[in-house]
């Protein structure tokens, strides 16, 4: 009678050929991505807006001098804040986005020829980055259909709709921030901030997530995890945020 050898095997070795370590937490944004960041690599940004960002790891990212990179982001940040951070230091070569006007800088490269745009619709761009990180090549969507969106895409006829070929996107690194994590990479966002976070951790190889706060495997209710830990392969602390408005709007008591 034949003997078979069971092996545990944990899902995480399926996915992208992921770091399998167990110790996530590291003791700074830096060192968190000491060793994984390098030149010409695509990193996918998690935020909309200024919320939901991971200010500590872009200001890393920064710092870390890496140069002639792409980001995939709903939109490019403000002048001296988030991504703004990375077009002032010229370290981007390649914005992919869907809303870039909140960034004179950015405005400034684009015109000037600069800096490569890839302009997508915010539901498209949420949706390849989806697709990227389910392993899902590509897919159909109306929207763009007719437009300067669908130059130079297949486009195919669905019942009485035309419709457009986007394909998906992935990411050497994903960049994302969470509201709390456990130490295996169990996430939960907190209310906005759970926008295109899930999509770029999915997305990324190597995923890396900026938390405000960190517990021990087991505390968090099942049910309430938003990415489970198999999408992230390190964690760093950041407890107090900056957290910048991007428009404050006020008016007059009374009005």
């Amino acid at each position: 009678m034949s003997i078979i050898a069971l092996v545990p095997i944990r899902f995480s070795d399926f996915h992208h050929g992921r770091d399998t370590q167990m110790n996530k937490v590291y003791p700074s944004a830096s060192a968190a991505l000491e060793g994984i960041v390098k030149d010409g690599q695509t990193f996918a940004v998690g935020g909309f807006g200024l919320c939901g960002i991971p200010e500590a790891l872009i200001a890393a990212l920064r710092d870390s001098a890496v140069k002639g990179i792409t980001c995939i982001s709903n939109n490019a940040g403000v002048d001296g804040f988030g991504l703004g951070v990375l077009l002032q230091t010229r370290q981007v070569k390649k914005m992919i986005s869907s809303y870039v006007g909140e960034n004179k800088e950015f405005e400034r490269q684009f015109l000037a020829g600069e800096l490569e745009l890839e302009f997508t619709p915010q539901g498209t761009l949420a949706e390849k980055l989806r697709a990227g990180g389910a392993g899902i090549p590509a897919f159909y969507t109306a929207t763009g259909f007719g437009t300067v969106i669908a130059e130079g895409k297949e486009t195919r006829q669905f019942g009485e709709n035309q419709y457009v070929l986007e394909h998906s996107l992935t990411a050497d690194i994903g960049l994302v921030k969470a509201w709390k994590a456990d130490k295996a990479g169990n996430l939960i966002y907190r209310r906005t901030a759970r926008n295109f976070n899930p999509m770029c951790a999915m997305a990324g190889r190597i995923t890396v997530a900026e938390v405000e706060e960190i517990v021990e495997v087991g505390e968090l209710d099942p049910d309430a995890i938003h990415t489970p830990g198999i999408f992230v392969q390190r964690i760093v602390l950041n407890a107090h945020p900056e957290k910048r408005i991007e428009q404050r709007v006020v008016r007059a008591k009374g009005d």
